[in-house]
């Protein structure tokens, strides 16, 4: 019946008509797991649990003439072989060759014939510095119509466990089978739905006036700065076209001395400090080249709306702010002042609005209508042809702070990727795990072809704001970087400041 499947939401099917061949929309990662972990003991190790996630064994349903979102259904013909890839690094088996297959991996697009997951199985890990000779990586893609970074975290931890000892999880349920409605019975459905969902027109409308309202009330009344707006970040190298081959990095923090940098600048969070780093990177690699625009580059921080009741669902439950990153200011604790008074507007101004409704919009948007746009847009280079809507993406996923293990192997690090499109060619995914934090950057290579350059720079962006951070508290400087100076090659991913896991 019909009504057993389960259909996108407005958002998930974005990423759906978003992507094309050189597009590809997944999230996923790398993670590396300590010991020498079999290929045989992995994959049966996931047939015992796969059945936890059940969107893992759901493929994707379309609407005829796609006048509908599509639906997830459970796939009968489900083999998770096909799932799963078993490689080995070449020699040496270090960083360089792990992140170049990494974005070999992540620049290939999920066929949707078939439930939207693979994960690459990675042996021959013996030259990594601060990672025990034989380890393993999995490199994993999951599309974003899915999951989004709350609920792939969720997946996360149903695949990993808080001991070595692996728990016990329950046995699957008997699954009743499905019937696949007949092509009149869909059209007609979906026609339905259509003609249901732009009835709701009339009240976003009358949410986002209120909205614009509410937003120049707390300009006017509390003489605050309006946020800052899309369309008006300054154009930089990646917000061109993408090219087809992706280009993927990261470094990894200490983070109880990241924490530590927030005493620097009162009131200051977390996630302030990273979008600090972030932007002392970013504005390095661009003004060695001669590209630092005199406006301050603009980051999409996404927000989850999820309530307390919905953490557990799928599916993509986001909002954004647009926070500008101060890239032209030259000292790193002003920066870091900056980007912190940027935020709290951004988030007294999103808590002003509701989230909700503005993602409504892509509730009654058709999917047809909408994939023909996405098209278009991409082969007609519009990307080109306005200024960008911001720069780059940056998103931080907080991770537990204990050690997680696979099938008894301790997780060593997780570190994320996720999709760029034309026109947003930059995106860093921020994990924190375990006392560590991982910043990692996807990109085209035609965009930034020297990205090992870029996440050296975070890393002495790092190194830069906690020095400065410390003389702004009057402390002795630390007798080890915040993160290690490692060749270009990075070669080095371990724990910064020389501790081993």
């Amino acid at each position: 019946m019909w009504n057993i499947m389960q259909a996108l939401s407005g958002l998930d099917a974005s990423f759906l008509f978003l992507e094309t061949n050189k597009i590809p929309m997944h999230i996923g990662g790398v993670a590396i797991l300590e010991g020498s972990l079999s290929f045989d003991s992995f994959q049966q190790f996931l047939e015992e649990r796969i059945h936890c996630v059940p969107r893992l064994t759901e493929k994707l349903i379309t609407s005829p003439l796609n006048v509908d979102r599509p639906h997830w259904r459970y796939d009968e013909d489900f083999d998770i072989n096909l799932h799963l890839h078993r490689t080995a690094l070449p020699r040496p088996g270090g960083w360089s060759e792990l992140r170049y297959l990494a974005s070999k991996v992540f620049s290939l697009k999920l066929d949707r014939d078939r439930p939207l997951w693979e994960f690459t199985f990675v042996e021959g890990i013996d030259n990594i510095p601060q990672v025990p000779q034989g380890s393993v990586a999995l490199i994993s893609k999951i599309h974003h119509s899915a999951f989004d970074g709350k609920s792939g975290a969720q997946l996360m931890s149903m695949l990993f466990d808080v001991s070595p000892k692996p728990r016990k999880v329950p046995q699957p349920g008997e699954r009743k089978k499905e019937k696949l409605p007949g092509t009149i019975s869909m059209l007609t459905q979906g026609a339905f739905n259509l003609a249901s969902r732009t009835t709701r027109l009339p009240g976003l409308l009358w949410e986002t006036g209120k909205a614009t309202v509410k937003t120049s009330y707390i300009a006017k009344v509390h003489g605050i700065d309006m946020p800052t707006l899309p369309f008006t970040a300054p154009p930089t190298r990646f917000n061109d076209i993408a090219g087809p081959q992706r280009i993927w990095d990261s470094s990894i923090l200490d983070l109880t001395r990241v924490k530590a940098i927030r005493k620097a600048v009162k009131d200051a969070t977390l996630n302030d400090v990273v979008l600090a780093i972030c932007a002392g990177g970013l504005r390095r690699y661009l003004l060695e080249k001669n590209e630092l625009p005199e406006k301050p580059l603009v980051a999409m921080v996404p927000v989850s709306t999820r309530s307390n009741e919905q953490q557990e669902d799928m599916g993509n439950q986001v909002t954004a702010m647009y926070i500008q990153l101060a890239t032209n200011e030259a000292d790193p604790i002003k920066r870091l002042e900056t980007i912190h008074i940027n935020t709290v507007i951004g988030k007294l101004y999103h808590e002003a609005i509701d989230a909700e409704s503005l993602m409504g919009f892509a509730e009654v948007i058709p999917f047809g209508l909408a994939g023909v746009a996405a098209r278009y847009y991409s082969r007609a280079n519009i990307a080109k042809k306005h200024n960008p809507i911001f720069n780059l993406i940056i998103t931080n996923v907080p991770g537990p702070q204990i050690p997680l293990y696979m099938a008894g192997h301790k997780l060593h690090v997780n570190m994320g990727t996720a999709p760029i499109i034309d026109g947003m060619g930059l995106i860093m995914p921020v994990f924190s795990y375990n006392g560590t934090i991982s910043i990692s950057a996807t990109s085209a290579t035609n965009l930034m072809p020297d990205m090992n350059v870029f996440v050296r720079y975070v890393r002495e962006a790092a190194n830069e704001l906690e020095a400065a951070a410390l003389v702004a508290l009057s402390e002795t400087p630390a007798s080890e970087p915040i993160a290690k100076n490692t060749t270009d090659e990075a070669d080095d991913i371990g724990r910064p400041g020389g501790e081993s896991s």
